[in-house]
């Protein structure tokens, strides 16, 4: 028996909980499926893999960078709280629940493998961390609840595989929206957040162009690179940032914000330009390491839509929508972080004292990667309204869902910090009102939950995704808009038409409707 738990936790561990390899093993098969060569599939397995450690790369960058940053906002509003970490949350539940975080991840891909063969739903889950991270979370509110290893591994399985499948399907008529076709879709438990941010977008961008049609004047036409654009407003809010932190706590403590201090006021203000042009490195690395890995999985999935899984369609980490507007991405960061502060300050002054909610300070990292990609769905259906308004709402989500998913898991709740991502919040939050039910009833009722959930996922699937609806077609028509960018060829007669936003060079080419 140990050594069968050595062997999964192993695979658990050290393969599935990592994406990149497991992104070049369903690369490699989608291309063993083909018939490619030998050696195209060890390339095309190798290329995948790099793509995603580039990811990764970036992503290790942005946290780095981010974390001076951080200190210097808490020390400049004085606000003190939670700050959501997915990766420490984890890394503390994973101490008690090692076991049973292995156990119910091997079975909630297996689940959504089966669901992704026979049910409409045919998306499968790349995004390995997260996977972990939803394992985990679903063992808490379980296992915090009193039930034993079998009923928490099996329970929490099956709602992991749902909503493996179920929240890619619920996403995709704005996912295609973005992407400007079927290809691939979002995997990633922020779902809620660029749903709304959608949505958003559509409420109150029906005439505001997009984010990527910036006219700027000739004086500032550099600003059209979105790398200069991006490092150049991150050195701006750091600095900024930085003289406030200064003034309030001085020079001292502003010091000790970068790992290695600070010599004097001006190596404190320059190692402040330095963060923020990191932070323009990072979101370059972070763009190629997306294009590089659609270059050689989307072609992959061919094989597995033909032999494992028909019809399927990867479902990717947030990144992968960054390249289609990257300026919306920098505007949606700005505007998530804002709507964290905003909220920050309603639970400060009503919902602390009212209702005993937890204060949530606004994590850099998760407002970056959910905010940055709320306002790409934003833009896609609002223009530079919806990317600004569309973020803000996910800034609002990722507050306050932690906060209410913090009164369902027990001891973990005091731990200061929590899940991050707006799916954790409400879907955490859900399952964990449900088990705290009591005995076999809350088992009835967390199943209830996940059922309904999929049911309304495939007839999402069924009723809107397959019909073709197109959430951003009224700002298409109030614009004036063709329904296809010039750059793509015209289809066939009586063929479906998608709205969509012209892909950067290198993204996947959807493929011509049938």
């Amino acid at each position: 028996m140990n050594a069968l738990l050595a062997v999964a936790q192993f695979i658990v561990n050290e393969i599935l909980s990592q994406p990149a390899y497991l992104i070049g093993i369903i690369t490699a098969v989608g291309l063993i499926a083909l018939r490619k060569s030998a050696g195209q599939v060890v390339g095309g397995a190798i290329k995948a893999t790099l793509g995603f450690l580039l990811i990764g790369a970036g992503a290790g960058l942005v946290v780095l960078s981010l974390k001076p940053l951080g200190i210097m906002i808490q020390g400049a509003l004085g606000a003190h709280g939670v700050i959501p970490t997915n990766e420490a949350i984890v890394a503390i539940a994973q101490a008690e629940y090692g076991a049973q975080v292995t156990w119910l991840m091997i079975l909630g891909f297996a689940i959504s493998l089966v669901l992704a063969r026979f049910t409409p739903l045919s998306y499968v889950f790349l995004t390995g961390h997260h996977m972990l991270f939803m394992a985990t979370l679903l063992t808490m509110v379980l296992a915090v609840a009193g039930f034993s290893t079998p009923v928490v591994v099996l329970t929490g399985g099956i709602l992991l595989g749902i909503v493996m499948v179920a929240l890619p399907a619920l996403a995709q008529p704005w996912t295609r929206r973005v992407t400007g076709g079927d290809d691939v879709a979002i995997g990633h438990f922020g779902t809620a957040g660029y749903v709304a941010a959608g949505a958003t977008g559509q409420l109150v961008g029906r005439r505001s162009r997009s984010t990527e049609e910036m006219n700027l004047p000739e004086g500032l036409r550099f600003l059209r690179d979105s790398m200069v654009a991006t490092a150049l407003s991150m050195v701006l809010l750091y600095l900024v940032l930085a003289v406030i932190f200064l003034v309030r706590v001085g020079p001292d403590e502003a010091y000790r914000a970068f790992p290695d201090g600070a010599a004097n006021i001006g190596n404190y203000l320059m190692k402040s330009v330095s963060q923020g042009l990191q932070f323009g490195i990072a979101v370059a690395v972070i763009l190629f390491g997306v294009r590089t890995i659609l270059g050689e999985l989307v072609p992959a999935f061919q094989g597995i839509a033909a032999h494992v899984v028909p019809g399927a369609v990867p479902a990717l980490d947030a990144p992968i929508v960054f390249p289609y507007a990257q300026n919306a991405v920098l505007l949606g960061f700005i505007s998530s972080f804002v709507g964290g502060l905003v909220s920050l300050g309603l639970l400060t002054w009503i919902f602390n004292p009212l209702f005993g909610l937890t204060l949530v300070l606004p994590g850099l990292v998760p407002h970056f990667f959910t905010g940055g990609a709320a306002g790409v769905y934003g833009n896609a259906t609002g223009g530079r309204r919806g990317a600004i308004a569309g973020a803000f709402v996910n800034g609002v989500l990722i507050t306050f869902l932690p906060a209410l998913l913090l009164q369902v898991l027990g001891p973990f709740g005091e731990e200061n910090t929590t899940f991050g991502d707006a799916d954790y919040g409400w879907f955490g939050t859900a399952i964990g009102a449900a088990a705290e039910l009591g005995g076999w009833g809350a088992v009835v009722a967390a199943l209830a939950i996940g059922a309904v959930i999929l049911l309304a996922a495939i007839a999402v699937q069924v009723k809107v995704v397959a019909a073709g609806w197109d959430p951003g077609a009224a700002r298409d028509a109030e614009l004036g808009e063709s329904t296809l960018p010039a750059s793509v060829a015209e289809p066939a007669a009586g063929a479906r038409r998608y709205a969509k936003i012209p892909p950067p060079r290198g993204a996947p080419v959807p493929p011509p409707p049938e």
